[in-house]
């Protein structure tokens, strides 16, 4: 299974965008909320499971967009299913680690 990824570094902190790799170039709507799922900012490689799990583990703040993607998140503990939000019933969630 593959992960699409752009991890950016700015002021000691690691910040991961992270999706499905079949929702690139996508665009998903809720009401007022529309959210493109850019691969200028999503897919400046893909990742393994196991590269991607390293990366959600060590990354500060993480955008993800995916049922995939989230429910390996989830599984290693980072975020919760109740800050999931669906757009289009595509789940995306944002987690920044304290």
């Amino acid at each position: 299974m593959l992960f699409s990824t752009k991890v950016i570094s700015a002021s000691g902190n690691l910040m991961l965008n992270i999706c499905d790799p079949e929702l690139i170039g996508k665009i998903i709507k809720d009401g007022n909320t529309k959210i493109k799922i850019n691969p200028n900012y999503y897919a400046e490689r893909d990742v393994d499971e196991h590269e991607a799990k390293n990366l959600l583990t060590k990354c500060n703040s993480i955008n993800m967009v995916g049922e995939k993607t989230i429910s390996l998140a989830t599984s290693l503990g980072i975020g919760s299913e109740k800050s999931i939000r669906h757009i289009e019933g595509v789940p995306f969630l944002i987690v920044f680690k304290m």
